[in-house]
């Protein structure tokens, strides 16, 4: 086939000997087969940015650290170096994220570096060697519906230990192997604890990923494993290995308006009569 124009220099290099075939286009990137001396792997291809489909990709940018200064001077200010810098913190987001999750725990494809933008990592693929099929494509019993759930779960908790949440999880970014589940697709992937929509991004994932499962496992209707694993983490309480319930009790204890009032005013008088005693103290000298 044609060497895509992005893969050409990886070739020119030896990174790459040959490109086999497309594996898939998706809304931030091109995926193709390619071969590495003897190992078969896929190269992501990311696309510019005028060419992304990919939704308020500011939401997903919050709260990420840029070390050097002059560059997230740059980014902010939005020049053309500054977006040039945006574009390879985007892409090296994934490859950093795959590293953390992989030492985490979390079954993700092993990655072997980005280079200009193309991300060179493991192919994942079935028993019979060929590429594994998305979690939408495969239909499974219920007990095993509820055990690659369970499998799920723990790999957000893990990811969410880690201090990331994927942000765009669903049946679509799962591959499924011999093994089980293999989380994929992690460029949005946010900081938990600088990210104003760390939260609900993370309640997105869970429910998609439920919704999915629950086709096969109806029991998982109903079942508040975002509520939980929040909760737990908010409180310190979250850890790698937690068993989950799937229940969450909700605080039904109405507020003391009344008391909260008081107290805001009694905050209030108490100010007022610290700055009083200022202003006399500074008139006695």
């Amino acid at each position: 086939m044609k060497i895509p124009k992005r893969i050409q220099p990886l070739i020119d290099d030896g990174l790459v000997d040959e490109v086999i075939r497309p594996l898939m286009s998706g809304k931030e990137a091109d995926v193709y087969v390619v071969r590495c001396g003897t190992e078969i792997r896929c190269a992501k291809v990311y696309k510019e940015v005028n060419k992304r489909s990919f939704k308020q990709a500011v939401l997903y940018q919050e709260g990420r650290k840029v070390r050097n200064s002059r560059r997230a001077r740059a980014m902010e200010k939005g020049s053309k170096y500054g977006r040039k810098q945006q574009e390879e913190t985007w892409q090296n987001a994934e490859v950093d994220a795959l590293y953390r999750l992989a030492a985490a725990g979390v079954r993700v494809p092993q990655p072997y570096g980005c280079f200009d933008g193309v991300l060179l990592m493991e192919l994942v693929t079935d028993a019979d060697g060929h590429v594994a099929p998305r979690l939408n494509d495969v239909s499974m019993p219920a007990d095993q519906a509820l055990e690659d759930h369970a499998v799920v779960m723990q790999y957000v908790v893990r990811m969410l230990c880690s201090g990331l949440v994927h942000g765009d999880l669903s049946e679509f970014n799962v591959l499924v192997d011999e093994y089980g589940p293999v989380i994929i697709d992690l460029p949005q992937a946010v900081d938990a604890s600088a990210n104003n929509h760390a939260e609900r991004m993370l309640t997105r994932d869970i429910n998609n990923i439920t919704n999915y499962y629950s086709l096969y496992a109806p029991e998982l209707h109903g079942t508040q494993y975002a509520k939980e694993i929040w909760a737990l983490y908010e409180e310190g309480e979250l850890h790698p290995d937690i068993e989950l319930t799937g229940y969450f009790e909700e605080d039904t204890e109405a507020a003391d308006v009344e008391t909260v009032l008081q107290e805001i005013k009694a905050a209030l008088a108490e100010e007022q009569e610290r700055q009083a005693r200022c202003r006399e103290a500074e008139e006695l000298n």
